[in-house]
């Protein structure tokens, strides 16, 4: 049986220790989707010694069923819609153009707070590994991904603790390496992989970028904790 992440910083050190390769390069950027996936990627960052960024996307909610996605919207004015979903379930387009209104309008207020007046990387000719706390669609993940791509990185790496066997396969198709600790067979949500997967919040993830980008004016990230590898036994609920 696999064994599940006691939390997000858990989760984040045991993907780290699958990203050796990238430890120490000056070309490599992680970027944590907002919200959950920040938490991870500093653990990433600490870890590998490696510069931390934000990376917004709003999964597009079904309406009357906001957990099930419908696509995602990302910077960049980028966004993905399935299509297929959308006509099985006969949503209307008004319906469609609304939430991605609202969710727009929440895209840009965080990264209004997120980034304090910081301004965003530029990726071009760099590796960016993107890290996020789990895969169920994959729809945040791949506007992500496609709006990365305009910027012309050298490198696109998907990250994440644990996905649908199915999605980490898409990801390889659509990136240029992913890596996933955890790809079970029945999945039931990223959040029963995970014994503390209480919501991150904003403070969270301005603190954690804040201190990031101390560590980098003070000349780098520094290690954190050992790496480990997952230990075998049934996933926590």
């Amino acid at each position: 049986m696999l064994r599940g992440f006691e939390n997000r910083r858990d989760a984040g050190r045991q993907l780290a220790a699958r990203l050796r390769q990238y430890a120490g390069r000056p070309d490599v950027l992680v970027f944590g989707l907002a919200r959950g996936g920040v938490p991870v990627a500093n653990e990433v960052a600490r870890a590998l010694d490696l510069a931390l960024d934000v990376f917004i996307v709003r999964k597009l909610g079904v309406p009357g069923h906001e957990e099930l996605a419908m696509g995602a919207i990302a910077s960049g004015e980028v966004q993905v819609l399935d299509d297929r979903l959308i006509r099985t379930l006969h949503i209307p387009q008004s319906a469609v153009t609304r939430t991605i209104a609202d969710e727009r309008r929440e895209l840009e207020r965080r990264e209004d707070a997120y980034r304090a007046g910081r301004i965003a990387p530029d990726v071009q000719g760099r590796t960016v590994i993107l890290v996020d706390d789990g895969l169920a669609t994959g729809a945040s993940m791949f506007a992500a991904i496609s709006a990365l791509r305009k910027a012309n990185p050298a490198k696109l790496v998907v990250a994440v603790p644990v996905a649908a066997p199915e999605v980490c396969s898409a990801m390889r198709r659509v990136a240029d390496d992913c890596v996933c600790v955890l790809t079970p067979a029945q999945l039931y949500g990223v959040g029963a992989w995970y014994t503390d997967f209480s919501q991150t919040t904003d403070g969270e993830v301005r603190t954690i970028l804040d201190a990031a980008a101390r560590r980098h004016a003070a000349g780098g990230p520094s290690p954190s904790a050992p790496l480990r590898e997952p230990l075998a036994s049934p996933p926590r609920r």
